[in-house]
């Protein structure tokens, strides 16, 4: 087995990748402190063709050197908008026909695994600020919380690596079943 030169990757152009087709799938960012952790976001976002994410409150944009130095371009090749509130982002996505999912642990969540999205149905989630979590203010107006089951004595992931594991779960129930 040998490693893949960059060369034989066949990366699109920024371009090409703006104008593919993308997952009925957006992230809203609601308070989050670290620009590394938005730009982990970006990159993961990228990397499974998400329509959109959403800025919110506090949660830096670009263009910003810690996004730029975790992103690695993918600022150019996925849509953003910054929303002064996740109730605001919410609300646009709730009219343009997305359910809304918080990533939160909660009462009455349901488990990343056992969290099956419907097909044709578009889906936005929600992560929270790496303290505090998803706001309290709308928490009742999502169709649910889902949750990353965790064992360890901490109870909680880094933001980056959350979005990693819940899109990842998600996409591969969606692409492959």
């Amino acid at each position: 087995m040998r490693k893949y030169h960059p060369d034989e990757l066949e990366r699109p152009d920024p371009e090409t990748v703006r104008l593919q087709p993308k997952l009925p799938i957006a992230l809203v960012l609601d308070n989050v402190r670290s620009a590394l952790n938005v730009g982990s976001a970006f990159r993961t976002a990228d990397a499974f063709a998400l329509q959109h994410i959403f800025l919110c409150g506090i949660t830096a944009t670009p263009p910003h050197r810690e996004i730029a130095k975790s992103a690695l371009g993918a600022t150019e090749t996925v849509a953003w908008s910054y929303a002064a509130t996740a109730a605001e982002a919410v609300a646009t996505l709730e009219a343009q026909g997305y359910q809304i999912w918080a990533v939160e642990q909660a009462a009455g969540s349901t488990a990343l695994q056992d969290f099956t999205p419907a097909p044709g149905e578009r889906y936005a989630f929600v992560f929270g600020n790496e303290v505090s979590g998803v706001g309290e203010a709308w928490m009742e107006q999502a169709a649910g919380a889902i949750e990353v089951p965790q064992w360890g004595a901490k109870h909680s992931l880094n933001i980056s690596v959350c979005v990693g594991v819940v899109l990842w779960e998600i996409v591969r129930k969606i692409k492959f079943g």
